[in-house]
């Protein structure tokens, strides 16, 4: 019999409105929005529902983000839904946490608040990240290595689609030079930081004393952390991995891939938008991947 994950996505796919319907609809999922709003010191429910600019500026993104995506779960979990493993996407990782129940919700969301502040506060400037299409990441690392000052990949993302991250001249640099070895396009992103780079290491330093306070439970539900792309099984290596997180690459299709190998066979996105599923398809088109944003998602389960 085959295995169900729960993956949850990274910030980006974040839109005014988005869990509206479960916070009208569902009591456990009007209840996390609200935690997270006490948690965090902000009206998490309007800056998700109401119309505002805030909501696209990390430091309000990814508590936004993260109080839609376990409200979705907390629906999800209220119909009797488990699943046999875990993992998200940089921010997602710690929707995955939740759900695999290594940290509490309460602590979720406080975390949440501090690594996003800490990341805005962080962002240096002259930082850019560019999707690179069409090319093996082999090439790209090559590249990024002998390209001068720093740049390195952020986002193993599925094949044919990396992206690059670091100082603004040496990821245009590289873009350049991959552009040259058949890259089939090198997208500049609308991003506020280089994240994912070294460049963002102060800011993971930053989160380390904010997870000192957090409480993390036995692993019970396995789930994979973006640094190894690899089971985590001691809850002793957790808050080590998601401080070297921040500034290191999200390893998501390694991620996948593993899943795959150990008999996960069922994908399930919760969160807003569709961009795992997306990638999945690229990755195997041998599993099946559904997502969860609405309510009236949950009849696809």
């Amino acid at each position: 019999m085959g295995k169900t994950a729960f993956i949850f996505p990274g910030q980006g796919s974040q839109y005014i409105g988005m869990g509206k319907d479960f916070y009208d609809r569902i009591a456990v999922s009007r209840e996390m929005f609200e935690l997270a709003g006490e948690a965090a010191g902000l009206d998490v429910a309007a800056l998700c529902f109401e119309e505002n600019d805030r909501i696209n500026i990390t430091e309000y993104t990814q508590i936004a983000m993260i109080a839609m995506e376990i409200a979705a779960w907390k629906a999800v979990e209220e119909r009797g839904f488990r699943p046999d493993v875990t993992a998200g996407l940089s921010l997602g990782e710690y929707g995955a946490l939740a759900a695999a129940g290594v940290m509490g919700v309460r602590d979720v969301f406080k975390i949440i608040r501090k690594r996003g502040l800490y990341m805005q506060e962080a962002v240096p400037s002259g930082g850019a990240m560019t999707a690179v299409l069409g090319l093996d990441a082999s090439q790209i690392e090559k590249v990024c290595e002998e390209t001068e000052g720093i740049v390195s990949i952020a986002n193993y993302n599925c094949p044919g689609q990396i992206v690059i991250t670091g100082e603004e001249k040496a990821v245009a640099e590289a873009a350049k030079k991959l552009t040259e070895e058949g890259a089939k396009r090198c997208v500049p992103l609308k991003v506020s930081g280089p994240f994912h780079s070294e460049m963002l290491k102060g800011a993971g330093d930053k989160l380390g004393e904010a997870l000192a306070e957090a409480e993390i439970q036995d692993i019970k539900i396995p789930y994979l952390s973006n640094v190894t792309a690899d089971y985590v099984t001691d809850k002793s290596q957790v808050k080590d991995l998601l401080v070297r997180q921040v500034a290191s690459s999200v390893r998501w299709q390694q991620s996948i891939e593993k899943m795959i190998a150990d008999g996960v066979d069922t994908f399930v996105e919760i969160g807003p938008g569709k961009t795992l599923t997306g990638f999945m398809r690229k990755i195997s088109r041998d599993v099946k991947a559904i997502n969860i944003e609405k309510v009236e998602d949950l009849d696809k389960l």
